[in-house]
């Protein structure tokens, strides 16, 4: 018989590995109090006890009973009672889900203050003000949170307060002001809810954790969580813990601590401190914080135990910890830890100081960076001068450049993003209803709070761009603009940029230039700290990673740039694009011709412009293999747009015969559906001289390379098979005209003959396929289209908003490989095709050959390299590294 299922758990009771049970939060403060650190005691109720709720409406029979033991516990650990008349325990109840959520899910603080309980926290603190500003926060948050009241009323009623008063602050509000506004929130809640608000301290906590719980799934949860990829099952905790105090007085405050700089990775402690404050003062940005530092002057002794304890903290997790914390009166006191989310540079940055420390290993540096970080690492940034006189300074909060338009709410973001506009978010301070916009927007800006605010924490999740705190601006939602202080005014939909880095925004569109890093991964050179770290880390991802990285290159130049990033050849030259521009007339020819005579004299003249694109393409890879697919596209693409001739034809007086001759062409190969018509092999089969022209413009290039004293390695590639029966024909076909220019030039050619599996079919016969081909190479985009049975173009534009929406799709299948049904196929084939031709060599060249999670996949199957565009060839190199170590390690994740 089973052990019962324990739902509450003190803090005591836990440990950093419990963070599936205890949430990340809970998890922290059971190992905070383990290590003996000042945690304020409690206890926490498990994502069990959520997914029971969640999928029931109802909690647990146990939980009820295990919270009243742990309750009772707590108030003896702290001498005192929740909302005893006379001195009350106070708590605070919070959510903590296992991946960190920043603002996404509710808090509730000051549980247990009523009418009766009020007053005896005032005389116990011997502070009336801030026993009624407690009071009053209360039941703002609770109504809100809980009841279910529009937050803008009781924002509404403070401001009038303040305005009454001709005050700026809620800190300025004077006792009487704050009793009377207590009075108006009692009122209001009354009046929306039908209900008083509940004087039951224990109904208070019951109800304040339902609501947690009912957190889980509010839409800026599910949008967060959908973004992250965290999976909707997992559940919250709540955390229940006793309240300290940092509004006492100016003994009093509370911060947010990083052991480390989470915008660049330099060593020392930062993070903010608010004087006289609750945390919540602190994240909402609602009031300026005091950089850190300011701690040593005003309280040196918590200064300093408070850097002891980050040391302790970042020495156990061995990465950069995120730190809440508490001093009342004079008393410090840890109230959160977590492995803190940082920029791309501070990633690296960490990774590789704490490696060179020792504090971790090689493998492990390697697990804590990604593709994504790196990628974003190599985007440009702003070429400014000093003539480029910034609009405000703010604090860097999150690193890079944007343009865009200024918007000042989540909905026009939202709007104007979904009509392909670039914007930037323009705020006072983001709550967590603004996710929406910030997802939507370029870039966030806002006029209060630090690099601890709400819009700092999620846009360094999101790698965003963000400047915070630009005191400077004067934002007026209402009138939809901004003011600075030299009286330029910018309104809504006005250009701006955005400078992450610095810290600066500035009117209009600033030029940009390319980023060190990008510039680094291409010389192999370094000139600062972040960018050692991202070679350091290449450097070992290379070191063990068994995928090959090459590169989807369709010329000289792309080739050349793939193979300074390090690609190691090309996974797939597309022969389609070296027949557009100036040779568009002479595939027209080559579709037109009449007899067999006027066609092969078109593809006579196109002969030695292909001989010349693949010799150019084999120099760039000297040694590396070239994996050149023949002709796929069905011809009609190379012709006149059909509308665009008829209307032509009818608006001249003349026409031009040829005109004419090129509409009846077009309407003789129009198809129904191109993408499953004349088009790869079939092409080949069916347009006599077509595929033995291009083999011998590759094989006349490997010829002359190899007289240049050159190491050509060129791969032919057959597109679009579906029977080994057509492979079987066309490799007859190019092994004959190889022989032929093998004969002709007294030259041993040996050029590898494959096909691309991209249709259902062929994945599924991929054993009889492999008995005629020596490489198989994965078009996953067509294969996703064929297996799905849609169209990318179509389906994008049309219903996948929706199916993303409604959670049919967690991510796009184009983005990163849909592993139970396309990704299967891969696999059979990938084991059917070995089965036959052991030395079978598997690729894969469609774009998710450079998705971090879809490498993953490709490592854990046995293919032997990814190829992808050569801006994404750094990020695969680095994510097929962390593959490796992921699978040495025994784990799939390595987040």
């Amino acid at each position: 018989m089973s052990a019962p299922i324990k739902y509450v758990y003190e803090f005591a009771e836990g440990s950093r590995d419990m963070a599936g049970l205890l949430g990340g939060k809970g998890a922290g403060l059971a190992e905070m109090t383990r290590l003996g650190l000042p945690v304020p005691p409690g206890f926490t109720v498990t994502t069990e006890a959520c997914k029971v709720y969640l999928a029931t409406g109802e909690e647990p029979d146990e939980l009820g009973v295990e919270a009243a033991h742990a309750l009772a516990a707590l108030e003896r650990a702290m001498g005192r009672t929740l909302g005893a008349p006379d001195d009350p325990l106070l708590v605070s109840v919070r959510s903590g889900a296992r991946f960190s959520m920043p603002g996404m899910m509710e808090t509730i603080l000051d549980i247990g203050l009523n009418d009766r309980s009020v007053t005896g926290l005032a005389k116990a603190s011997g502070q009336e003000r801030f026993a009624w500003d407690s009071y009053r926060r209360l039941i703002q948050m609770f109504g809100r949170t809980v009841m279910g009241v529009d937050g803008d009323l009781f924002e509404q009623a403070i401001a009038a307060h303040k305005a009454r008063r001709a005050v700026a602050t809620d800190h300025e509000l004077d006792t009487a002001e704050l009793v009377d506004l207590t009075d108006e929130f009692k009122d209001i809640v009354r009046k929306e809810t039908g209900e008083d608000f509940p004087q039951d301290p224990t109904d208070q906590l019951a109800r304040a954790i339902r609501s947690v719980f009912d957190s889980w799934n509010v839409e800026r949860a599910r949008v967060y969580r959908h973004r992250e990829h965290i999976p909707d099952d997992l559940g919250t905790a709540v955390n229940v813990q006793a309240m300290v105090f940092g509004n006492l007085g100016g003994d009093s405050g509370t911060g947010v601590a990083f052991t480390r700089d989470p915008a660049t990775g330099e060593r020392g402690i930062y993070g903010d401190y608010l004087p006289d404050a609750q945390g919540e003062d602190v994240v909402s940005g609602v009031r300026d914080a005091l950089p850190l530092s300011e701690l040593k002057t005003l309280d040196p002794r918590a200064y300093v135990e408070l850097g002891d304890h980050l040391r302790t903290l970042e020495n156990h997790y061995r990465d950069l910890c995120d730190v809440e914390f508490t001093v009342e009166r004079g008393k410090l006191w840890i109230l959160q830890t977590r492995v803190g989310k940082r920029t791309a540079e501070a990633a690296f940055h960490i990774a590789h100081d704490l490696r060179e420390e020792g504090t971790i290993t090689a493998d492990e540096a390697l697990t804590r960076v990604d593709g994504a970080a790196l990628t974003r690492l190599m985007f440009p940034r702003f070429d400014t001068t000093p003539a480029d006189v910034p609009l405000a300074h703010g604090v860097p909060a999150s690193p890079g450049a944007a343009v865009g338009a200024v918007v000042f709410d989540s909905a026009e973001a939202v709007r104007r993003a979904a009509a392909g506009e670039h914007v930037v978010l323009v705020r006072r301070e983001t709550t967590p209803d603004d996710l929406p916009g910030m997802i939507a927007a370029e870039a966030v800006l806002t006029s209060r709070g630090g690099k601890t605010s709400h819009a700092a924490v999620v846009a360094r999740g999101m790698g965003k761009v963000c400047v915070c705190g630009a005191e400077a601006l004067t934002v007026d939602p209402a009138a939809r603009r901004f003011t600075t202080e030299s009286g330029v005014v910018v309104h809504e939909g006005d250009t701006v940029s955005v400078d992450g880095t610095a810290g600066t925004v500035h009117l209009g569109a600033l030029p940009l230039t390319a980023s060190e890093v990008g510039r680094a991964l291409e010389t192999a050179t370094s000139t600062d700290p972040v960018t050692d770290a991202v070679l350091g880390a290449l450097a070992h991802a290379d070191s063990v990673r068994r995928l090959e990285v090459r590169a989807n290159a369709d010329t000289p130049e792309d080739a050349a740039r793939a193979r300074a990033l390090g690609a190691q050849g090309i996974g797939l030259c597309r022969t389609e694009h070296m027949f557009l521009g100036e040779r568009r007339a002479l595939v027209e020819a080559m579709i037109l011709a009449r007899d067999d005579t006027a066609r092969e004299t078109a593809l006579a003249a196109l002969l030695p412009l292909q001989r010349e694109d693949f010799t150019g393409i084999l120099t760039a890879m000297d040694g590396l293999p070239v994996t050149i697919r023949l002709l796929d596209p069905p011809l009609h693409e190379f012709l006149p747009d059909r509308t665009d001739l008829a209307v032509r034809l009818a608006s001249e007086a003349n026409p031009d015969p040829h005109d004419r001759e090129l509409l009846r062409a077009v309407e003789r190969m129009h198809e129904q559906n191109p993408m499953l018509g004349l088009r790869g092999v079939r092409l080949g089969l069916a347009v006599p001289g077509l595929m033995a022209m291009q083999v011998r413009a590759v094989a006349e290039a490997v010829v002359h390379r190899l007289g240049a004293g050159g190491r050509p390695h060129a791969e032919i590639m057959i597109p679009l098979v579906g029977t080994v029966a057509e492979l079987h024909l066309a490799r007859a076909e190019a092994e004959r005209v190889l022989a032929e220019v093998a004969a002709e030039t007294g030259t041993t050619l040996d050029c590898p003959i494959g096909t691309m599996i991209e249709l259902p079919r062929a994945a599924l016969t991929a054993g009889r396929i492999a008995e005629a081909a020596d490489f198989f190479s994965f078009g996953t985009n067509d294969l996703t289209q064929t297996t799905w049975g849609l169209s990318r173009d179509d389906a994008e534009a049309s219903f996948f908003p929706l199916y993303l929406e409604k959670g049919v799709f967690e991510v796009s299948p184009f983005d990163s490989i849909d592993q139970e049904g396309v990704g299967r196929l891969v696999e059979l084939a990938v084991e059917a095709g070995r089965s036959v031709n052991p030395g079978l060599e598997t690729g894969v060249c469609g774009e998710h050959g450079g998705d971090p999670d879809s490498i993953h996949f490709f490592h854990r199957v046995g293919l032997d390299y990814v190829s992808c565009s050569p801006f994404r060839i750094p990020a695969a190199r680095l994510e097929a590294g962390r593959a490796a170590v992921a699978d040495r390690a025994g784990s799939s994740d390595t987040r």
